[in-house]
C-alpha cells in the first residue's frame, strides 16, 4: 500500500507533524504541572485545545467542501507552525501567563477538527469508495500515529529534563512546517466536493446522522466514551507527576499508549480484510477497559506501562473499521459536513472529561479516579458493543457473510 505515492506521503506526514504534537501533549502538561502545581489548571488548558472542536467543527465541514481536503490540510498545518511558537516566545521575553497559554491552546485547537476531518477525507480520493480499502488505509495511517506516540512521549520526556518544555514547542512547530511542504508535493489529491441537494445547510451531516441508524446511536455512545477517555489522560498525567515525579516517567506512560496501539494498528491492518468489521469493533472496545481496573491499587512504573499498552492495543481495532465504515457510507457530497459533525459530536465533548478529572484530583486519590474511570469504560463499551451487534442483528439475520453496508433506501439527508 505504500507504494502510493499519495499514502506515502500522507503517512511521512503525519509521522512527523504527530510526533511534535505527541511531544506537545506532554511538554505542556508538564509545564502547567510545574508552574503551578494545580490539577484544576491542568484540566483547563488541556479543555481549552479541544473546546474549538465542538464549537467550530460542524462549520468547518462546509470549509472543507470549498476548499478540499488537501487544501484544508495545508491550511491548518500552515497556520498552527507559527501558532505553536508564540508560548516560547513568550517564555523567552518574560511575558507568558496561564491566560496566555489557554489562548493559545485555544487557537491551534481550532484547527484540529479541520485537518483530522480533512487527513481521513482524501483517503477514498486516492483508493477510492471500497470501506474495506478505506480501512486498510486507516490502519496504516493509525499504525504511523501509534508510533509517533511511543517516540513523541519518550523524546519529550527527555528533553524536557535536559532542555525545557518551551523547546519541545518549538520542535513541534517545525514539524508542521514538514508536514505541509510534504503534502504539498506529494499528496495527488485535493478536488472540491460538489454539492448537492441534501448535502447543503450547515446542519446536513447532523442531519444525515441522526437518521442513520447504526452511525446515530453509535456516535452518541462514543461521545460518552470520549468524555471518559479525556479523563484518563488527565489521571495519567497526574500519575506521573505526584507519583512517579519525573519527565522520564510520563513519556513513558504515554510511550506505552503508543506501544500498545502500534500492535493493535498492525493486527487492524490485517484484520479489516479478513473480518467482518462491525464485530471486529464490538469484542475490541469491549476488551480494552479490562486492563484499567489494575491502576485501582498503587504499582511500579514498569507495571503501569504494561497496563496502558493492554488498554491502548484495543484502539486501533476499534477505529479503523469504524472509520473505513463512516467515511465511505454517507454520499460523497456529505461526507465533508458528516465527518466533522463526528469530531463535534465525539470530541466536543471532551473538555467535559478534562475538567471533570482534574476537578475530582483535588478531593479523590488517584486510584479511586482511575477505579471510576474502569467502571465507566466498561460500562460505556459494552453499550457500543450492543449499538453494533443489534445493528448487525437487524441488517443480515442467519447470513453466515456479513453484507457491504449501504445507505439506507428512502433515508433524509
Amino acid at each position: 500500500m505504500l507504494r502510493n505515492r499519495s499514502i506515502l506521503g500522507l503517512t511521512v506526514a503525519e509521522l512527523v507533524s504527530l510526533t511534535g504534537s505527541s511531544m506537545t501533549f506532554v511538554a505542556l502538561p508538564w509545564f502547567v504541572l510545574v508552574t503551578t502545581g494545580s490539577t484544576g489548571k491542568l484540566g483547563w488548558v488541556m479543555a481549552a485545545e479541544l473546546l474549538p472542536v465542538g464549537l467550530l467543527g460542524i462549520p468547518s465541514g462546509s470549509v472543507i467542501a470549498r476548499l478540499g481536503a488537501k487544501r484544508s490540510m495545508l491550511v491548518s498545518d500552515a497556520v498552527r507552525g507559527p501558532l505553536m511558537l508564540v508560548l516560547p516566545i513568550l517564555q523567552w521575553t518574560g511575558h507568558l501567563s496561564f491566560g496566555a497559554i489557554l489562548a493559545i491552546s485555544f487557537a491551534v485547537g481550532c484547527f484540529t477538527a479541520p485537518y483530522f476531518s480533512s487527513s481521513r477525507l482524501v483517503i477514498p480520493e486516492v483508493v477510492g469508495d471500497d470501506e474495506r480499502g478505506v480501512a486498510e488505509v486507516n490502519a496504516v495511517l493509525g499504525g504511523a500515529n501509534t508510533v509517533t506516540q511511543i517516540a513523541g512521549p519518550v523524546l519529550a520526556g527527555i528533553l524536557i529534563a535536559a532542555t525545557s518544555p518551551a523547546d519541545v514547542l518549538v520542535v513541534d512547530a517545525a514539524t508542521y512546517v514538514f508536514s505541509f511542504l510534504t503534502i504539498a508535493t506529494v499528496v495527488r489529491a485535493g478536488r472540491r466536493v460538489d454539492t448537492s441537494e441534501e448535502s447543503k445547510g450547515m446542519l446536513a451531516g447532523v442531519r444525515f446522522l441522526l437518521h442513520d441508524p447504526l452511525l446515530g446511536p453509535l456516535l452518541m455512545v462514543a461521545a460518552l466514551l470520549n468524555v471518559v477517555v479525556m479523563g484518563l489522560i488527565v489521571g495519567v498525567n497526574a500519575l506521573a507527576y505526584f507519583q512517579y515525579s519525573s519527565s522520564y516517567a510520563e513519556g513513558f506512560l504515554f510511550g506505552a499508549f503508543g506501544a500498545g496501539s502500534l500492535l493493535g494498528a498492525l493486527l487492524a491492518q490485517q484484520l479489516v480484510r479478513k473480518v467482518n468489521l462491525l464485530r471486529l469493533a464490538a469484542v475490541a472496545i469491549v476488551s480494552m477497559p479490562l486492563p484499567l481496573w489494575a491502576l485501582a491499587v498503587k504499582m511500579p512504573l514498569g507495571v503501569a506501562l504494561v497496563v496502558l499498552a493492554g488498554f491502548a492495543l484495543g484502539g486501533p481495532l476499534v477505529n479503523a473499521p469504524v472509520l473505513g465504515i463512516l467515511t465511505t457510507k454517507p454520499p460523497e457530497a456529505l461526507r465533508p459536513k458528516v465527518m466533522t459533525a463526528v469530531m463535534t459530536m465525539t470530541a466536543g465533548v471532551g473538555p467535559l472529561g478534562f475538567l471533570a478529572a482534574g476537578e475530582a484530583l483535588r478531593v479523590v486519590s488517584l486510584q479511586t479516579l482511575f477505579l471510576v474511570i474502569a467502571a465507566l469504560l466498561t460500562v460505556i463499551s459494552l453499550a457500543f458493543a450492543a449499538v453494533v451487534l443489534r445493528h448487525q442483528a437487524e441488517e443480515s439475520p442467519g447470513e453466515a457473510q456479513p453484507p457491504r453496508l449501504e445507505q439506507p433506501a428512502g433515508e433524509a439527508a
